[in-house]
């Protein structure tokens, strides 16, 4: 989630989404009365999806649609310095799509189950920033997120949270509850990543709260402009790896990705705990 430097807003409703064509009856404002309003927005080669207000929930560019355009997303990423392999991934929050869109195209061993609470969402990420349908390797379902994980007994290596309303953090999405939940999910070497928000007054609370769930072991990265920072929480220590080990990782990711894992690496320090080795989680 960051601001939206996008003027130009394409409404969609429920009852729109069949068979509309994308450039008829745009508007400069969105309606004042809907709150729960899914928006579109398209400036130079860049369709953007907003809920309800002019943030920025997910952005694709049009000629590169399998890329993570946000700098947020390519920072969640960088989970794959430390789980390069994920069997099963878990998301919570979907949006456009962008990192479901990104894991389905790069990590084929991957199988990924996305939760979303808005059916409209899900519908807009289908038609008009091409996730993909459901088969074998990804299944969206239609729920609350920490209904889903507090009822269920989901077995993930991975798992991915990404949780805004039109104006914040989904507060369920941050409890102490969730967080238990998510780790209980993760396998004994599984890890968790949360997209926060470094502005909201409650970033040390979920940054608090995420270290008790996962008993010290969590470190943060700084994700660009505006000031989204990617939580990473481990189920177990990842070793306390050291700088060389990480660039030698990050060197064979961002070859193989095209995402800035060496830049990653560096604003580590920036952060968590470390010294002149290593990281210490």
């Amino acid at each position: 989630m960051v601001e939206s430097p996008y003027s130009t807003e394409h409404p969609v409703s429920p009852e729109k989404l069949s068979g509309m064509k994308f450039l008829q009856s745009w508007r400069i404002r969105k309606p004042a009365d809907d709150n729960e309003s899914v928006y579109i927005s398209e400036k130079f080669g860049v369709r953007t999806l907003h809920i309800g207000s002019d943030t920025v929930q997910s952005s694709m560019r049009l000629a590169r649609p399998n890329d993570l355009e946000v700098a947020y997303t390519r920072s969640m990423m960088a989970f794959l310095l430390f789980k390069p392999d994920p069997a099963a991934v878990l998301m919570v929050g979907l949006g456009g799509g962008s990192l479901a869109k990104f894991i389905y195209h790069n990590l084929p061993h991957s199988k990924t189950v996305a939760i979303e609470v808005s059916q409209r969402v899900v519908d807009v990420a289908r038609q008009y920033f091409f996730l993909p349908t459901d088969d074998e390797r990804l299944n969206v379902i239609v729920t609350d997120g920490a209904a889903y994980l507090h009822d269920n007994k989901p077995a993930a290596d991975v798992i991915v949270v990404d949780g805004y309303d039109a104006e914040s953090q989904v507060e369920a999405l941050s409890t102490p509850a969730f967080y238990r939940d998510c780790a209980r999910a993760l396998g004994d070497a599984g890890m968790m990543v949360v997209n926060l928000w470094g502005g909201d007054r409650n970033f040390t609370t979920c940054v608090n709260r995420l270290t008790k769930a996962f008993d010290g072991r969590v470190a943060c990265l700084p994700a660009g402009k505006p000031g989204n920072i990617a939580a990473f929480a481990f189920k177990r220590s990842p070793g306390k790896p050291t700088w060389r080990e990480l660039r030698a990782r990050a060197g064979e990711l961002e070859a193989r990705y095209g995402l800035e894992f060496t830049r990653f690496v560096e604003e580590f320090p920036l952060m968590n705990p470390h010294d002149e080795e290593r990281l210490l989680i």
